[in-house]
């Protein structure tokens, strides 16, 4: 039996022609975690092919195909889909869009599966096998990450050229914090998972690499384990990467340990300048008058930001965009980000906009957090969209680019060449317009 795994290319990232010229990504878990989780006791040999990298081969051979989508990737992923079952092949969906929009995949496929996959997935290739395969898988309530499977990273190693790195590595899953425009509450519900520490650092000492990348949505939110799990850490004297809140910078006796074990970068959601925004966010732990105190201790332990902020919430009017930029400059943050607030499909805010007439684009290929898809409060779309445009190529200008890493001075082999890349970025992104991406994707 063969099994081929795909993740379908985004009009912004795609191979080849998307605005990054160089890889700039790392390897998802998402191919690698479903091709560990088949069923020992069937003989499957797999194939995994994320079009991030690499196209998919006009000619491949398959039992089963698993394809995988965000919103943003939706409309490929069944266009895909479509042509694979135009070959008698059966398909399978799942992932954040098929979790969100199950009644709408079921559409462009052969059975969908929602939520996390550890349970569903070997039950849904054990029915396949017995002819037996359900239109619809769900979610178990009782979901366990003890145990698991390592993902198997060596069938991404022959592509290991087209990521940043291939050693990604998850302890939890889920989130607890409660952002309006997050979909991990939505699609996996209000709570943590744990896998037990032990396990994660077996794990991490199977990796050659000394550097990891932690992908775990919000790590630090059960204190007591992310401390346990760092100090285990320490010994590997690995170094590593991962998102997290805020909340690290404000709890002394975590951000020691986690420094001590080897991290030197995090993706930090500030979100915004204004503590109105925030608290319209769900997002009132952040206090934007501390920001600069926090920041100044994560730059001090030698911990670089990846910084990221939402524009288009109902508080926010024209002036944020320049606010934010100052705020940019004024903290020195190693890599800022910017994305639009983006109401995305199956959300309690989708359905509020949707019901105040203010969602002005349903082609979910716009939903990259990088277009504006609904119509703000206090400005129009277009300065929505021309503000968020400018805010990339503000940040990113080599003046604003030189004063923020010298002044944070923080992991520089890294930054240095990830600004580069983001400055080419921010002076393309404009070019990719609405109806280049509708024309480019297929």
């Amino acid at each position: 039996m063969k099994i081929v795994l795909i993740m379908p290319r985004g009009a912004l990232y795609r191979y080849k022609d998307g605005v990054f010229k160089k890889p700039i990504r790392y390897a998802p878990l998402t191919l690698t975690t479903l091709a560990s989780l088949i069923p020992s006791e069937i003989n499957a040999e797999v194939e995994i092919i994320d079009e991030g990298v690499e196209e998919i081969p006009n000619d491949f051979q398959a039992d089963l195909v698993g394809i995988t989508a965000i919103t943003g990737t939706a409309i490929r992923a069944y266009a895909i889909a479509d042509n694979i079952r135009n070959k008698r092949i059966p398909v399978v969906l799942g992932g954040v869009h098929a979790t969100l929009m199950s009644q709408e995949a079921m559409q462009h496929a052969d059975s969908v599966v929602t939520g996390f996959a550890e349970e569903s997935w070997p039950q849904l290739l054990r029915d396949f096998l017995n002819n037996k395969m359900k239109k619809l898988y769900t979610q178990s309530p009782n979901l366990s990450l003890v145990n698991l499977p390592i993902p198997r990273r060596e069938l991404f190693k022959q592509r290991k050229k087209g990521f940043v790195s291939i050693d990604t590595v998850q302890a939890t899953r889920g989130c607890t914090n409660l952002c309006d425009f997050c979909i991990v509450p939505v699609a996996w519900g209000k709570r943590m998972y744990f896998r037990p520490i032990k396990e994660v650092i077996e794990e991490l000492q199977q990796i050659e690499s000394q550097n990891i990348l932690f992908v775990d949505v919000s790590p630090i939110e059960d204190k007591k384990y992310a401390k346990e799990l760092y100090s285990a850490m320490i010994p590997l004297k690995k170094r590593w990467v991962s998102p997290a809140t805020i909340k690290m910078a404000d709890d002394g006796e975590l951000l020691k340990v986690a420094a001590k074990s080897g991290c030197r970068g995090l993706l930090i959601g500030f979100e915004s300048v204004s503590q109105a925004t925030l608290k319209q966010m769900g997002k009132a732990f952040n206090y934007a008058d501390k920001y600069k105190t926090q920041v100044k201790k994560l730059h001090d332990c030698g911990i670089a930001i990846q910084a990221c902020f939402v524009f288009g919430f109902d508080t926010d009017d024209k002036t944020v965009f320049e606010k934010t930029i100052d705020l940019v400059n004024k903290l020195n943050l190693d890599l800022p980000r910017f994305t639009a607030y983006t109401p995305f499909p199956g959300t309690p805010i989708f359905k509020k906009l949707k019901s105040e007439n203010r969602i002005i684009e349903e082609n979910w290929s716009f939903y990259d957090a990088q277009h504006v898809v609904f119509r703000p409060a206090l400005m129009s779309p277009e300065e929505l969209q021309a503000g968020l445009f400018w805010a990339w190529k503000q940040s990113y200008k080599s003046s604003s680019i030189f004063k923020r890493l010298l002044g944070a001075r923080c992991l520089l082999p890294y930054m240095i060449p990830a600004n580069i890349a983001y400055r080419f970025y921010a002076n393309n992104l404009a070019n990719y317009s609405k109806a280049m991406i509708a024309d480019c994707l297929w």
